[in-house]
This record gives structure tokens, sequence and C-alpha cells, in this order.
């Protein structure tokens, strides 16, 4: 079985890390630069950094920022947030990621995930997904909708429909964050998860809620994922990603063991 992979995520606004609850009442907690430097030294597999105005604000995401971190760490490093055509996604790779997101903009447009996937390779491409609960209807048989703009805006898209349908565009990844669960610490939305995690081929990132060791145990098992995003839990100071990766190793889940 692969390892299972532990992804701090930096929310930044104004070049600052911040964090909310369910997309609102942020606020700043750091640098992001410092706070990955931190979590790679603590053994994180991977890094992802969302520029979480960017695509409300309809602006290019902070490529100084992006080359800051990339400097810094030695491990993958994802990039997202108003990233809509070819030329930024270049950009950002030119500036350091290994990946680039896309999320509002490809519900918009959604052949740019097949452009990028042909340009840079799919393994680049990762789907962003926020979604939010809402019950079956005809439109959204799965009773998961798809927002975009960060979570401003309702796009009367199935959340499962959609992550197949950019499974076959070309994108190499999934990065599923329920805003319903989204800094609440009470656990990723597993139902969620387990739904696009057996549906899909491409690899499951659980984003939303986590609050203890046990929900990244429940986001491996019960949820199919494979990865998981942390961020309050580690941001403010409740663990480490090093005692994360002990505690799971310890339930005989495989990760990659920090240095």
């Amino acid at each position: 079985m692969l390892s299972k992979r532990i992804i701090p995520c930096l929310d930044v606004r104004d070049g600052k890390t911040t964090k909310g609850v369910r997309f609102e009442g942020n606020v700043d907690i750091g640098d992001p630069v410092e706070m990955a430097r931190r979590y790679y030294e603590q053994g994180a597999d991977e890094i992802v950094f969302y520029d979480i105005t960017a695509s409300h604000e309809r602006r290019s995401i902070m490529l100084d920022v992006v080359r800051r971190v990339a400097e810094t760490i030695f491990i993958p490093f994802s990039v997202g947030g108003g990233i809509g055509t070819i030329e930024q996604m270049r950009a950002v790779l030119l500036a350091g990621a290994e990946k680039v997101s896309v999320n509002s903009a490809a519900v918009r447009a959604p052949e740019i995930i097949a452009r990028g996937a042909d340009a840079f390779g799919s393994q680049c491409i990762v789907l962003g997904m926020d979604v939010k609960r809402v019950g079956p209807t005809p439109g959204v048989p799965s009773g998961y909708e798809v927002v975009i703009n960060g979570g401003r805006t309702a796009t009367g898209m199935d959340a499962l429909q959609w992550a197949l349908r950019a499974q076959a565009l070309g994108a190499g990844e999934i990065c599923l964050n329920s805003i319903d669960a989204d800094g609440t610490r009470q656990g990723y939305e597993l139902t969620l998860t387990a739904l696009i995690s057996a549906n899909v081929t491409i690899p499951v990132i659980a984003s939303g809620g986590a609050g203890e060791p046990q929900h990244l145990r429940a986001a491996f098992t019960e949820g199919r994922a494979d990865a998981a995003l942390v961020a309050s839990m580690v941001h403010f100071g409740t663990t480490t990603i090093a005692e994360l990766k002990s505690y799971l190793s310890g339930c005989g889940i495989p990760v990659r063991q920090s240095w």
C-alpha cells in the first residue's frame, strides 16, 4: 500500500497565512514562508499554498510569495488561487511549484484542465473542489454541490459528476474540501470523501475539518483518502506533523517517517 500523505495547507491573504471557519471570520496567523519551513522540518510530505482571494478579486497569484516558499522547502509544493490560464500555470511552475491547483477557473472553463495536462502533464494538475452539502436534487443527485469564488457562488454542479469529468479531462489529483466541515476541527466530511474516492481512480486529498489525529485515521480508512490536508491543528500548535505520523503509524496506516 502506498504511504498516506499529510499536507499542511497555507491559506494566504495579503501575504499572510490566514484561517477561518467555513470560509468566514479569517484572522491572520503568521508568515507563510516561515510556516512552510517549520512544516517541512517536521516532516510534511507536501505543502499546499492557496491565495484565497485571488479568484474572487480576479487577479493573478502572488508569485513573490510562491518563490520565497519554494526556496525554503524541498518537498512537493502545490499552488492555487486565481489560476485560469496556461501562462499563469507556467509562471507558478517556474516560480518553484511542482503542481498547480485549479478550482473556480476550471468550473468556468473546464478546458483549462485538459490544456494544462497537455502542456505540463497530469501530475501537475490538481482539481480543487469546494463542496457544500445540499441534499439530493435532480440537478445534484449526490447531494453535494460545487461552489466557487471562495465559497461565495453556488454552481448547481454535482460534486461527483464534476470530479469524474475533471478526471476525464486530465486532472491528476483532487483536493476535496468540505465547506461544511472547514475550520470546525470536528472531523472530515467522510461521506463526501468516500463518495469521491470510491468513484475516481486518481488520488483524493481530504480537506476541511481536521482537529485531532483520529480524524486523519478516519479519512484514510472510512474516507478512503490518499492524503489529508491539515491546517488549524498544526497552525495553532495542537500537534505536529511528526506526532501525527507517529500516531498513524501506530494505527497501522503507512506513512513516510519524518526525518
